[in-house]
């Protein structure tokens, strides 16, 4: 599914980047954990061709990000609030993304109702725009803005930031039920271990750019990766 080769980045003359081979299978549930500034973010951006490598390639099945758009339809993705158009309410900016995507009314009352419980009542009907929700349900409106046109890909960049407690047991469920599901590739980091834990069959350590660890998840991983950051 994802294959990266060589894959370096630097900002002057700092390489902040260097993975000289990592696959992804189709269907994998794929976490990336590191300390801040580990990479993790830069290696997102240059799987989503957001940035460009100093050298070498991410593959998409079997082909290069930098050379089509045909993987960006099968990819859903949110690593920051950038990726919202905040000066819309939520209804306008989820009606935007139902045409882009080319789906009916149908779908869209389809998706509110599926992510009714993830909202809560707290996105839909409140007459206020993105910009001025708080962290946690822009976080929300992200998330569901990724997965609404059901990808083969998903890529999320620390999604239990700022949810509340309940909210990240929803979010663990869903990812979980879209695992089990749908055979989803998920791409996902996060500073929260045992969330990941809960998640991702595989989970990656990133210290300064390198890999330093690949763990197949099993009743130790979790274990490992506290002694690994001294928790």
């Amino acid at each position: 599914m994802i294959e990266i080769k060589e894959l370096k980045k630097a900002y002057n003359g700092t390489t902040v980047l260097d993975v000289p081979s990592l696959s992804i299978a189709t269907g994998e549930s794929f976490g990336l954990v590191g300390n801040n500034g580990a990479g993790k973010t830069t290696l997102f951006r240059l799987v989503l061709d957001l940035i460009r490598a100093n050298n070498g390639q991410v593959m998409i099945h079997g082909k290069d990000v930098r050379a089509g758009n045909e993987w960006k339809y099968y990819t859903g993705s949110y690593l920051d609030q950038r990726f919202l158009i905040d000066y819309l309410t939520p209804e306008e900016y989820f009606d935007f993304l139902q045409g882009i995507y080319g789906l009916s009314k149908g779908d869209l009352e389809a998706f509110y109702d599926g992510f009714a419980e993830f909202f809560n009542d707290e996105v839909l009907g409140k007459r206020k725009y993105i910009r001025d929700f708080s962290q946690g349900n822009k976080q929300k409106i992200g998330i569901a803005a990724a997965l609404m046109a059901k990808p083969q890909v998903l890529i999320l960049d620390e999604p239990f930031n700022g949810l509340d407690p309940t909210t990240q047991h929803r979010l663990i469920g869903l990812l979980n039920g879209l695992k089990a599901q749908n055979g989803i590739t998920m791409l996902i980091s996060s500073h929260d271990l045992r969330h990941i834990t809960e998640v991702c069959s595989r989970i990656t350590v990133l210290e300064k750019g390198s890999v330093i660890h690949d763990l197949k998840t099993d009743r130790d991983t979790l274990k490992e990766l506290e002694d690994y950051f001294a928790v």
